[in-house]
């Protein structure tokens, strides 16, 4: 293991709230106040834990991408009570927006650019944190005119380059990567089975924080099963294997975490995780979801890692179809030997998929999973150690951040 450099971004905290669908329990509460709730509780977090008589929020970024505009981080930190010298910052990159508002500020606290890294020769000065994370209101997101009837998306990408709706190209992934409809509803009743378990078990308790007397998700279903999954019809098609119960719903939520450098945290005596590298990368628009292959693969070859060092990965469960083409070529087995190392609690198809915020969600995954609960001594693959968290893009694009246990 590297001995992580001073300047090293480290996640010290990571909390979310319920996801819920939409026009359900959370309908009523905007972007920007699901936003403001995860951004209060992790600074209440940091203080508590780290027992620092002052803090300094040096920025908040956050990921939205059917947001109102003005700027929803600002309007959340400020909600916050963060203090008008805040600043703060929206990211877009959709489905991945909350995992590039994390990356971005892990850029920031590293002292790559901005105002998180502190003036060479300066005087010391307060612990500074940057807050970063996601948020989606589905429910009060606005709607834009369409040329016909309807909700009109903005395009994922330009004529004369493929535009799919997500369904229809997770239809056209499966059926390019042979994943057949039968192993996406044994992988889709997987996610709802271990979503419900972890519930039961109050693995979800200590990282989210409740929202208008929500305190849990409503999204897991108890009792689906393979053969009930079986019997939905094909969603975007009739030779289509992709259904309403195979894929994830529309969804309210947010998730943030608290960044600081290694020199914070080991100061602070933190167990947290650390932003050992990321990638980004562009696919066939055709083929969004085929995204997170190559952004998993390119961070692990620039760490000097292979698949089998990984604890973890949470990738962000759109569809049953996409996820199952991503782990084939990855060489993992999710129904098989692989399940206790992918999404093994489960994930949006049985959690929920709040768009902006489900990257960031992924990252308060594995936060609970190698830090709140870390693998006992002796453990196998990466005993414990290394997570991914990876998101398929529309308009075709993968982001992956790749962690490590600290501390």
């Amino acid at each position: 293991m590297t001995t992580p450099a001073p300047r090293d971004a480290v996640i010290v905290a990571a909390r979310r709230t319920p996801v819920s669908g939409l026009g359900r329990a959370l309908a009523g509460v905007d972007a920007a106040a699901l936003g403001a709730v995860v951004l209060t509780a992790l600074r209440d977090d940091v203080l508590a834990t780290s027992g620092a008589p002052d803090l300094v929020v040096a920025e908040v970024l956050l990921g939205s991408c059917c947001g109102p505009g003005g700027n929803v981080a600002r309007s959340a930190a400020l909600t916050a009570g963060l203090g008008i010298e805040v600043a703060a910052s929206t990211v877009d990159r959709q489905c991945g927006s909350g995992l590039e508002a994390v990356r971005l500020a892990a850029a920031l606290v590293a002292g790559a650019a901005g105002s998180a890294r502190p003036d060479a020769g300066s005087a010391p000065r307060p612990p500074r944190v940057v807050l970063a994370g996601g948020t989606e209101s589905a429910s009060r997101s606005p709607w834009r005119p369409a040329e016909g009837p309807g909700f009109g998306r903005a395009r994922f990408a330009p004529e004369p380059f493929a535009d799919p709706d997500m369904g229809p190209a997770a239809d056209a992934l499966a059926q390019r990567c042979g994943v057949s409809r039968e192993r996406q509803d044994a992988y889709a009743a997987r996610s709802h089975r271990l979503a419900l378990a972890a519930r039961e078990a109050g693995v979800f308790d200590a990282e989210t924080v409740s929202v208008a007397g929500v305190l849990t998700d409503t999204r897991p279903r108890p009792g689906l099963t393979e053969a009930m999954l079986g019997r939905f019809r094909p969603a975007f098609g009739p030779t289509g294997t992709v259904t309403v119960g195979n894929a994830c719903g529309i969804d309210d939520g947010a998730a943030a975490v608290a960044v600081v450098d290694e020199a914070t945290r080991a100061a602070w005596g933190l167990p947290g995780l650390r932003v050992v590298g990321s990638a980004v990368c562009g696919v066939d628009p055709a083929l969004p979801g085929w995204g997170a292959v190559p952004a998993v693969r390119s961070v692990l070859a620039d760490a000097g890692l292979d698949i089998a060092d990984l604890e973890v990965l949470e990738i962000t469960e759109a569809f049953a179809a996409q996820v199952l083409a991503a782990t084939d070529a990855l060489g993992l087995d999710p129904l098989g030997a692989d399940a206790a190392r992918v999404c093994p609690d489960g994930g949006a198809i049985a959690l929920g998929h709040p768009w902006g915020a489900s990257g960031a969600l992924l990252l308060v995954r594995l936060f609970s999973r190698l830090v709140r609960r870390p693998a006992p001594s002796g453990a196998t693959s990466g005993a414990g150690r290394y997570g991914i968290a990876v998101c398929a893009v529309g308009g075709g694009q993968g982001i992956a951040l790749l962690v490590e246990r600290v501390g």
